[in-house]
């Protein structure tokens, strides 16, 4: 019985990139597996050290697996494996996994913050509500102090983010206009805060508010408002729980009281029910506001909701509407007429094809710069001098200031937010031992600190594992050695 489990054990150590050399490694793993396997009289103790050693935590699940092997295999790899519940205080569920908790950013200046999460909504299309669950918010103090950490660590923009930002607080007694004047505050100049997505109507109660948060400086003036379809009978099948009106009610207002906002919107073609008179209206809505951002999507129905048990748009009336909608959009160029103008933007991120630097507006509008890395990180000016349909080119003005967000250096591309200077600075046995990913393998990042842990005769219930380990080497020697015949075959 044991051999057959070592034989699995050894196939998810090869599909997770271990190689012929890491014997050692291999020893050690079984070392682990055998504490899960033999009866707890005979299991010794893992370091309390482990989690301060490895400085970040690896969130593996919501909940242990049966075996428990995935999160020793993380374990194992240097990482303190902390299995997460949900959050509730007094039975009440809160907001997702800590804020505090340490991460890795894909942009080492941006920071995305979800503020809440779950829904509020019951959409016939959708299964957030399903996979999320009612609405859980983040308390502001805890926004706020991973704002300012972020901050602290280089990061020039924050991304707010949430299933729906417009619907933050509800569930905790406050809103989002309140999360935002005191995210405001912590704000640094050179720095920007972009909103997420939020629904009609939640934002409707707090367009007074939103506009005077909107014609900020630090804050983009850009909004995305879903409206998905102009026709009051599809919305009302789709339960969005706002009309057309509503919608149009928002973007007037935000349109006049924060001159040159950017309003974003979402459109789905062919949701069931949907007549031709329907989707005219959309165009029409389309037409009207030339949405500079529009996502556009075709009807799906996924599984287990509502809408996919409707009548369903034939495919080919769903996939022309879709082309025609893409047509009306790509027929304006919403940037050609700030050709000459100078704006302010703020460099954070490289172009796709790597020739730019990307830069946005106050607007939040994509500007292309050139690549000088003196402007990663900055806010600068620029004149523009060609506009496309998603885009813009700017060359820096030489006589123009410059704003740093912050004097302290961006984290490196890879290295881990979140960790205090003990844990960064750690040392591990002796040598100095940083705290974040190195360009080496996470393999022989563990044949580095396998001292760490205790080999299996110098642990408790010795006899048995020396046994249990020569066993088990001795298959995984055994299915290299065939292995190998195989591939030279």
């Amino acid at each position: 019985m044991m051999i057959h489990q070592v034989t699995a054990l050894f196939l998810v150590c090869r599909k997770s990139g271990f190689v012929h050399g890491d014997v050692l490694t291999i020893i050690q793993m079984v070392n682990i597996w055998l504490d899960s396997w033999l009866p707890m009289d005979t299991k010794s103790q893992e370091s309390p050290r482990r989690e301060e050693e490895s400085g970040f935590s690896r969130v593996c699940s919501t909940s242990p697996t049966s075996s428990g092997l995935p999160e020793r295999l993380e374990y194992y790899r240097g990482h303190s494996v902390r299995l997460l519940g949900q959050k509730k205080d007094n039975g009440k569920r809160l907001g997702g996994a800590r804020l505090d908790l340490p991460k890795i950013r894909k942009n080492p200046l941006i920071e995305i913050i979800s503020i809440n999460t779950g829904c509020l909504n019951a959409c016939t299309y959708c299964k957030t509500k399903h996979a999320r669950g009612d609405l859980a918010s983040y308390p502001i103090e805890e926004l706020v102090d991973r704002a300012k950490q972020s901050f602290q660590e280089g990061v020039c923009e924050i991304w707010l983010t949430s299933e729906d930002t417009g619907a933050y607080g509800r569930d905790i007694g406050t809103d989002l206009p309140t999360l935002l004047w005191k995210l405001v505050e912590a704000i640094p100049e050179g720095a920007m805060l972009r909103l997420g997505m939020t629904n009609p109507p939640y934002i409707l109660e707090h367009l007074e508010e939103m506009a005077k948060i909107l014609n900020h400086p630090r804050v983009y003036a850009f909004l995305h408002i879903p409206v998905q379809s102009a026709s009051d009978s599809v919305l009302m099948d789709m339960k969005r729980e706002y009309c057309v009106a509503d919608f149009k009610q928002v973007v007037d207002f935000l349109k006049e009281k924060v001159p040159g906002i950017t309003i974003a919107t979402d459109i789905i073609c062919g949701f069931p029910g949907e007549t031709d008179e329907d989707f005219q209206e959309t165009m029409k809505l389309v037409e009207q506001y030339r949405f500079p951002s529009l996502f556009i999507n075709q009807f799906y129905p996924r599984p287990g909701t509502p809408a996919a048990k409707l009548h369903q748009v034939p495919a080919a009336v769903k996939k022309q509407r879709t082309k025609d909608l893409s047509q009306l959009f790509h027929s304006y160029n919403p940037y050609d007429h700030k050709v000459g103008e100078r704006q302010r933007v703020l460099v954070t991120e490289e172009s796709f094809d790597s020739n730019y630097y990307v830069a946005h507006n106050p607007f939040y509008e994509q500007v292309l710069v050139p690549k000088d890395p003196l402007l990663m990180g900055k806010m600068v000016e620029v004149n523009i001098y060609e506009a496309g349909k998603h885009f813009m080119k700017g060359q820096p003005v030489s006589d123009a200031r410059v704003y740093t967000a912050s004097i302290t250096r961006p984290l490196a591309k890879g290295e881990v937010s979140g960790l205090t200077e003990e844990f960064r600075h750690a040392p591990q046995n002796g040598t100095n031992w940083k705290a974040h990913p190195s360009a080496k393998s996470p393999v022989k990042a563990a044949l580095q600190s396998w001292m760490a842990l205790q080999l299996p005769w110098q642990q408790e219930g010795g006899g048995l594992k020396i046994l249990s380990v020569s066993l088990a080497l001795l298959a995984v020697l055994v299915m290299f050695y065939y292995g190998g015949m195989k591939t030279e075959l």
